[in-house]
């Protein structure tokens, strides 16, 4: 004989659902078809960078957000040269998350902007604080080394 569980996912023998499909069926907080209505990006075909993230509707209890990538490019403001950077964005949202198809063709637009490191950290940092206004957001960028020197910097934002 199989046991049944409750809605409570006690054991017994008055229903028959899943223990794990317990709170599955219903989704709180804002439907799938208003949280992606303002996203023009995702779902679609683009092939080009762009000038800013979107942003969709943050769920309940989102403590932390971390975006991390080694596939950021840049170039060296005096020489020219490509700068390959590693970057982890890490930010507390309130009402707004960062869509992460935007964001990878947002990074993108700095492949061939010349800038120093520190400007682009810092940069990066504005663009999640004005666009998905978090409580508090950090960027740390490592430069991989030239020269034998690596570097590093810290942009933060908020409280």
């Amino acid at each position: 004989m199989s046991q049944s569980w409750s809605s409570s996912g006690q054991a017994g023998a008055e229903t028959t659902k899943d223990p794990y499909a317990v709170g599955m069926s219903s989704h709180e907080g804002p439907s799938t078809e208003v949280a992606t209505t303002s996203l023009t990006i995702l779902g679609n075909t683009v092939r080009e960078a762009v000038d800013h993230v979107e942003v969709f509707p943050a769920p309940a209890n989102v403590d932390l957000v971390r975006f991390t990538t080694d596939e950021l490019s840049s170039m060296c403001p005096v020489t020219r040269q490509p700068d390959l950077s590693h970057v982890v964005i890490e930010y507390q949202p309130l009402e707004w998350c960062v869509e992460s198809k935007s964001l990878k063709l947002y990074l993108w637009n700095f492949r061939d902007r010349a800038v120093f490191a520190e400007a682009l950290a810092a940069e990066i940092a504005g663009e999640i604080m004005e666009t998905a206004k978090p409580r508090k957001v950090i960027v740390t960028l490592t430069q991989r080394p030239r020269g034998g020197i690596e570097v590093q910097t810290v942009a933060s934002l908020g409280s």
